[in-house]
């Protein structure tokens, strides 16, 4: 690894040198001074961004088939996680959706490359909302907004996403910092424009620091580094940095034991607070919590290729997320030509493939990426000549804080059915009432056609709050474009509420289902209501 660090006379850094593959790396082991100048080769450069691209196929390979199944539990090491030059090409063939952490990155990467570096929010957003591939919580309430008219940062906010804390834009946010090498701020101002897409608060700060870690990965490869200079990005008052900076503590306090770090994080901070489908339940997709994970492989894998992305894994929840984020960002670290052949095995089958939903390869990927951070480079006002690039190092700043939820905890969840699935709506069962106490609710269903040979249809409900009509809700029956959940709002005062809402266009054959309400409250409770059922 030829990376020559031209020394600034206001900081000192102190080498210690390892050998690998007969390169010379050099371990920084202090800080860098803003402005200062690091010259690395163009061939370097492009080694390292190959291997954070390759990265997060092998990491989410690796965790397909563990993705979700280990809810609020760590998968025991003797339960075997297959790896042979088959994997990645049996996923590709069989399960190509799997890639949504490559495929959903390259939607950006492409506007960038139409579009150039100072692409608008309005034009990724476009891209993003009207692309073809199925989405999930954050992305999917997100595309939903933007294709009714909520633009971002809007269609990211907790107001108008349900989902705002969730996992989304960190499991998609790598190539902000593969086109920013060394430059986190510039990362970070590439997030503010797409992450706010999808994303507020904790969301949103997830995946400012996954790209942030990969910026500091080009220029070093003390792992405890990039993660604390990362972490210097987000807001100390945040979730999300207390959650981190707890890892980072745990890992000084237990440094041969990643389980017991792990159930540290899972007696402090394992609640959900957003989601509705996480609220109450095992499952969990905050990106608070996945980071964690993600932080967990980093720092006890030590450098370790296949240690960082088993314990990434191991961790449970989305367990190919996080090894594919854990993978991508050790990748840049040591480059495509160090990662260990046992890793990248089976990837030169699949490398010149395009990704299902995008007309771009993993080599594309790499070009692109490539390109983009050279223009990062002189953009930021580095220089790019010969065979060089000299790179002009960002103190990270802090962001400004911004809370999902803010002053709001989970009461109670009500779980039933309404209508009776398959059952015709009728007169009676046109309007829906559910009186509560608390300062905000989430109901969560979907609409369906009760035969598949009708047509979608976007059925329609007027929803009235304590008497009065506030939104009419468009309920689209395609999968593609479909509403996360039915109806929510966070702005009610504390106290008794009642909210009505009533079919107003709903079809024979066409079934409004609501299956659960999420109940807030301003008033945290010391126990807390879990699943409630009710028959209604």
């Amino acid at each position: 690894m030829n990376l020559k660090v031209l020394l600034s006379p206001i900081v000192l850094l102190v080498f210690t040198f390892i050998e690998c593959k007969d390169k010379t790396i050099q371990k920084e082991s202090t800080v860098f001074a803003d402005g200062q100048k690091i010259t690395i080769s163009k061939a370097v450069l492009e080694d390292k961004i190959k291997g954070g691209w390759a990265g997060q196929v092998i990491g989410c390979t690796y965790g397909g088939p563990t993705e979700f199944k280990w809810l609020g539990t760590m998968i025991d090491d003797d339960v075997p996680i297959p790896w042979d030059e088959n994997q990645i090409e049996f996923w590709y063939d069989q399960f190509p959706g799997l890639y949504d952490d490559v495929y959903m990155d390259l939607t950006f990467v492409s506007v960038f490359e139409k579009h150039g570096l100072d692409a608008s929010d309005t034009l990724h957003a476009q891209a993003f909302a009207n692309a073809r591939y199925p989405l999930w919580h954050a992305n999917q309430a997100a595309r939903y907004n933007i294709l009714n008219g909520i633009m971002p940062p809007e269609s990211g906010h907790y107001f108008n996403n349900p989902h705002a804390d969730d996992i989304d834009f960190q499991i998609e946010s790598d190539f902000a910092g593969l086109m920013s090498p060394g430059m986190m701020n510039a990362s970070s101002e590439i997030c503010d424009r797409i992450g706010h897409i999808m994303n507020f608060g904790d969301g949103w700060y997830g995946g400012v620091f996954v790209a942030g870690m990969y910026t500091q990965a080009f220029i070093s490869d003390d792992v405890a580094f990039v993660v604390n200079e990362a972490l210097k990005a987000i807001p100390q008052e945040s979730r999300f940095y207390q959650l981190i900076a707890d890892v980072v503590q745990w890992h000084k306090m237990y440094p041969g034991d990643w389980k017991q770090n792990w159930f540290e994080i899972q007696k402090k901070w394992s609640s959900e607070k957003g989601c509705p489908d996480g609220v109450f339940n095992a499952f969990n997709i905050d990106a608070s919590l996945n980071a964690a994970y993600i932080v967990l492989g980093l720092l006890y894998g030590d450098g370790d290729y296949g240690k960082t992305i088993d314990i990434s894994t191991r961790a449970g929840q989305d367990s190919d997320c996080n090894p594919s984020n854990a993978a991508g960002i050790l990748g840049t670290m040591l480059g495509y030509s160090n990662i260990p052949e046992y890793w990248k095995q089976g990837l030169d089958r699949v490398e010149k493939r395009n990704f299902s939903f995008a007309a771009f390869s993993l080599t594309d990927a790499y070009n692109l990426s490539y390109r983009h951070a050279l223009g990062m480079i002189e953009k930021h006002g580095g220089k790019v000549q010969g065979d060089t690039a000299e790179i002009v190092y960002q103190k990270v700043k802090p962001l400004e804080l911004e809370q999902s939820f803010k002053n709001l905890y989970p009461l109670e969840r009500i779980s039933y059915q309404w209508p009776m699935a398959g059952k015709r709506i009728d007169e009676q069962e046109k309007e829906y009432t559910i009186e509560f106490e608390g300062a905000g609710i989430v109901l969560s269903g979907n609409a369906v056609k009760t035969d598949n040979t009708l047509p979608d249809y976007k059925l329609q409900l007027d929803v009235f709050v304590n008497g009065q009509l506030v939104e009419n809700v468009s309920l689209p029956t395609q999968a593609l474009i479909q509403k996360t959940n039915i109806y929510w709002n966070y702005q009610l005062e504390e106290g008794k509420n009642t909210i009505k809402m009533v079919a107003s266009d709903v079809p024979e054959g066409y079934l409004v289902n609501i299956h659960s309400a999420l109940i807030y409250s301003k008033i945290q409770q010391s126990s807390p209501l879990h699943h409630h059922t009710l028959k209604l």
